[in-house]
């Protein structure tokens, strides 16, 4: 099979359909990775059709635990850049090697590690992987239309509110899915800030190819604090003459 018709096949497998992102971080109890690995069983079983992770040894315990395609990435901090999410061709050589299905890297338009340019960086990658799916993680619309343009298969809104110039930014990046929407022809990942079922149907209306959510479904701490921060608040008003119910987090 053309690595065209691979590729074309794979969307149209996913179109409209849900990953999960199975992380966890240093200190968290379900910081191992078995733990990500029955993580990502539960989100299969629930109905989901992809998986989002994060190391080597957590994609490589989700890939021996669930038959889903899945999007591999590699979070390593350079002094020298604020690019973590695949910054360098030594993370990318061990993503394709485990054999995850989509590699995902940081496609904004910041300093990276080493002063390299994102285009010369992207063409070595896609001359050393030439079939492999490459997905950009962007923070604006300006930055999906670019990764469209070096060659990446697909786009994400992953990184909107996470650089400079987009922190404050309303998520789940509605606007901005419409923006990309009417600009590129590559898939659109919607990514960040989906709490809600109801917001998760306002990415797709907008543009949305596929969409990832993983705070609301794989991190308990979070979201026991949303619940926890939403009762202290809406206690606090309650005691006081004349208030407001607060806003449902659920629904924002």
């Amino acid at each position: 099979m053309e690595k065209n018709s691979y590729k074309e096949n794979f969307f149209q497998k996913i179109k409209g359909s849900l990953f999960v992102s199975c992380q966890a971080y240093e200190g968290e109890p379900f910081f191992s990775p078995d733990s990500m690995a029955r993580m990502a069983l539960c989100a299969m079983q629930g109905g989901a059709k992809g998986i989002r992770a994060n190391s080597i040894p957590q994609i490589k315990a989700i890939m021996k635990a669930v038959p889903l395609p899945v999007i591999g990435l590699i979070k390593t901090v350079y002094e020298d850049s604020p690019i973590y999410i695949t910054p360098t061709m030594r993370e990318v050589d061990q993503l394709a090697q485990c054999g995850c299905d989509i590699i995902a890297l940081d496609a904004t338009l910041r300093p990276r590690p080493g002063g390299v340019e994102l285009e010369e960086f992207f063409g070595e990658i896609r001359s050393r992987y030439p079939t492999k799916i490459f997905m950009a993680d962007c923070s604006t619309a300006k930055e999906a239309l670019n990764a469209q343009r070096l060659g990446f298969d697909c786009v994400g809104t992953t990184l909107r509110g996470y650089t400079e110039y987009t922190k404050g930014a309303a998520l789940p990046g509605i606007d901005m899915i419409q923006e990309i929407s009417r600009q590129v022809t590559v898939p659109i990942f919607a990514e960040g800030g989906i709490w809600t079922p109801q917001q998760l149907q306002s990415c797709y209306d907008a543009g949305a190819h596929t969409a990832v959510v993983g705070t609301a479904i794989t991190r308990p701490i979070h979201i026991t604090g949303r619940f926890v921060e939403y009762i202290q608040s809406h206690n606090q008003k309650s005691s006081r003459p004349g208030h407001l119910e607060p806003t449902n987090p659920w629904e924002g």
